[in-house]
């Protein structure tokens, strides 16, 4: 069974880092009604979520991807640049602990979660404001026991890998090559994003479904040309922090909790 990891925002998000944006106004109560509709859609599609509580304390605490990559065998807990996401990990943590043996990068290995997009066993790493080379290599030394491949992905003009190339399938990634280099994607059936919908990359694949922004119709028409199923979302005023399909949730095969 899928599960997911969430938290709700607050009114607090107004205060997020942001890197690529201008600082807009975030209408708190739609963007927790747009987040609440997001974990609905979720639950719609068979993913259990879990919901950790919401904290005024971290601003961008409903970007739980950032703070860990999990994989089949492990869950990698990284370490994030800005100190104002530093007391994110310890909730991710443990939530995540009852289903994964975990691992921690050093605490100067920086690494968003959301510079990681997997496909089958290779980890593509973009290297960003919020990635650098030693957090790549820091996540290939904890995953090579396993046995994956750890490619690094030159990443400009947005805010991490997956704003400029996500999964639609297992085969399938739909990209912008304004903002990441197509070269490591070789093998791969690359969909590019139109120009007017330049963050149109960042969508979530779940099983049955893809979901999306319904800000990037033009994206989501590719995806059905594609033969997979869209589920749109509203999801705006968490778009004015930067934020995409992926970055709300961590979502894992749980594979039963250990130790049931």
């Amino acid at each position: 069974m899928l599960t997911a990891i969430t938290r709700a925002p607050g009114p607090e998000l107004a205060r997020c880092e942001l890197t690529h944006l201008p600082r807009q106004p975030i209408d708190a109560d739609r963007a927790v009604a747009q987040h609440r509709a997001y974990r609905a859609a979720l639950r719609a599609e068979g993913v259990r979520v879990v919901e950790l509580p919401a904290d005024p304390a971290l601003p961008d605490g409903v970007f739980v991807e950032d703070m860990a990559v999990v994989l089949d065998e492990v869950a990698v807990l990284t370490s994030v640049a800005p100190p104002s996401r530093r007391g994110e990990r310890a909730a991710v943590e443990a939530a995540l602990a009852p289903f994964r043996p975990l691992v921690r990068l050093p605490a100067d290995a920086f690494l968003d979660g959301g510079d990681v997009l997997r496909v089958g066993r290779t980890l593509y790493v973009g290297l960003t404001a919020r990635t650098g080379e030693a957090g790549r290599r820091a996540l290939a030394e904890a995953v090579r026991p396993f046995g994956y491949e750890v490619v690094p992905i030159r990443v400009t003009g947005c805010l991490h890998l997956k704003t400029a190339a996500a999964a639609a399938d297992g085969e399938t990634v739909l990209i912008n090559r304004a903002w990441a280099e197509a070269g490591p994607f070789a093998g791969l059936r690359l969909v590019d994003v139109p120009a007017a919908e330049p963050f149109g990359a960042n969508a979530l694949s779940l099983p049955g479904a893809v979901l999306a922004s319904a800000a990037h119709p033009a994206t989501a028409d590719l995806v059905r040309g594609l033969g997979l199923r869209v589920v749109p979302l509203d999801v705006g005023e968490l778009h004015k922090a930067e934020a995409g399909l992926t970055c709300m949730s961590l979502v894992f095969d749980d594979g039963g909790e250990r130790g049931a």
